[in-house]
């Protein structure tokens, strides 16, 4: 007897590291609703047990070996962790998530967003996570990016709606992210003129000198500050400046999709898809238009042609198909790159094709599949599907984005019930600032 435990005692951690590593294998489902149950909660769980512990916020990137790139490991990143917010709505709505242990740790996130550094109310692109300070995305973008704070209070305005009307500590929670929201100064951002500007630094001022002009990812920035409730910008600073006095109109309709609006640096091809996903975790294109465009074809085209593109693979890319396709922004060979027709490395990166689920879902789900399927071995880890890959280099990255990977329970989420779309939507700030705007649009 005494043998045999001896064995056991042996072989027991062998047993265990290999159960370990099974379960981290991909497996088999008894249904789509299943395997997306499953692809959800994984993908989530980076803004759940993957968050920096004094925030509970996102990291800006996760390496599960340990090897962080630019010593940036305590480092949260504010948009990355507006999209990981609008992912743990997602994980408490379909009970992945404790209610209670959801409400409790977005009463932490909010109360260290309260103490963090802002400049005029709108935080820093990276936020040092230990001590809430600025941490320089950049020389001269070390105080507030604007951009980056509109994704973080997109997700903000989603729970604010879900827990709104709930138990007195959600109502109170829900009363801290409204004090965040009416202390962004978005006209602030203006520099007195009429196209609202990326980045302001206490030292540097506005030399930075970035306007937001469309087309790129930043819609829902003139959507929020449209919408405030005590920093407003006028109508005219969108059409003057987003829409660069109406020739942000397009004719471009690259493999036959047409794309309405000019993409910046890309008008012919189509810029990266995370142009089609982040200002659309939260805002429906779907029955959306302004005098521009119908955004709901605006983002399904984009998805559409980039997944032709990759069909077409007219640089005889290694793996590119009907089924491994997807440009976005991520890591490559030669480090992180905007990928896009134009700008095509041979990198497919799994969230471009799972983020557009709401526009492309056969092809999503077929990429999905394979992804899962065919190179889950290389390609799924911890939390989910590694950041990109190449097969023409045979690379696989080894790390995650949070603006790759929690982009990812969202948009699967608005493609099975609309969550966060109902959310934003239904908040009577966004909607006069829509109507201010000039849009018609849809609230379920």
């Amino acid at each position: 007897m005494k043998k045999i435990l001896l064995l056991l005692s042996l072989i027991a951690p062998l047993i265990c590291a290999c159960t370990s590593k099974k379960e981290n294998r991909p497996q088999t489902f008894a249904s789509e609703d299943a395997f997306l149950d499953s692809i959800q909660k994984v993908h989530l769980n980076y803004m759940w047990n993957g968050a920096e512990s004094t925030s509970g916020l996102a990291p800006e990137r996760i390496h599960p070996k340990g090897d962080y790139p630019l010593n940036d490991k305590d480092v949260v990143t504010t948009g990355g962790s507006g999209f990981g917010i609008m992912g743990l709505i997602v994980g408490i709505d379909r009970k992945f998530i404790d209610r209670k242990q959801g409400v409790e740790r977005f009463h932490k996130i909010v109360d260290y967003l309260a103490k963090a550094d802002r400049f005029h109310g709108v935080w820093s692109h990276w936020i040092d996570g230990p001590t809430g300070k600025v941490k320089p995305f950049g020389t001269k973008d070390d105080g507030g990016d604007l951009v980056e704070s509109s994704f973080l209070m997109q997700g903000l305005i989603c729970a604010r709606q879900y827990f709104q009307n709930g138990n007195e500590r959600e109502k109170e929670l829900a009363a801290k992210i409204d004090k965040l929201w009416r202390e962004m100064e978005f006209s602030f951002y203006q520099q007195g003129k009429d196209v609202l500007y990326w980045h302001w630094s206490p030292k540097y001022q506005w030399q930075m000198n970035f306007p937001l002009e469309g087309y790129n990812e930043c819609l829902i920035t003139y959507i929020l500050a449209a919408s405030s409730p005590t920093y407003p910008i006028p109508a005219s600073a969108y059409h003057n400046g987003w829409a660069r006095k109406g020739t942000i109109v397009s004719d471009a309709a690259p493999y036959g999709y047409k794309l309405y609006l000019k993409h910046n640096y890309a008008e012919e091809t189509g810029g990266p898809l995370f142009w089609a996903h982040y200002s659309y975790i939260g805002f429906c294109p779907k029955g959306s238009k302004d005098k521009y465009a119908d955004y709901w074809e605006v983002t399904k085209n984009h998805a559409l042609s980039d997944f032709a593109y990759c069909v077409a693979n007219p640089k005889h890319f290694k793996g590119y198909s009907d089924s491994c396709w997807g440009l976005t922004a991520s890591y490559s060979p030669k480090g992180y790159s905007a990928h896009a027709p134009n700008n095509d490395l041979g990198v497919i990166t799994p969230t471009a094709a799972l983020s557009s689920f709401p526009y492309t879902s056969k092809e999503s789900m077929q990429a999905l599949k394979y992804f899962y399927h065919q190179k889950g071995d290389k390609l799924w880890g911890p939390y989910g599907f590694y950041d990109a890959f190449s097969e023409t280099d045979n690379w696989y990255s080894d790390g995650y984005l949070a603006i790759d990977q929690c982009t990812v329970a969202p948009m699967i989420e608005n493609y099975r019930t609309g969550l966060l779309w109902k959310l934003f939507m239904s908040a009577p700030e966004i909607q006069a600032g829509l109507t201010k705007l000039g849009f018609t649009y849809t609230v379920n």
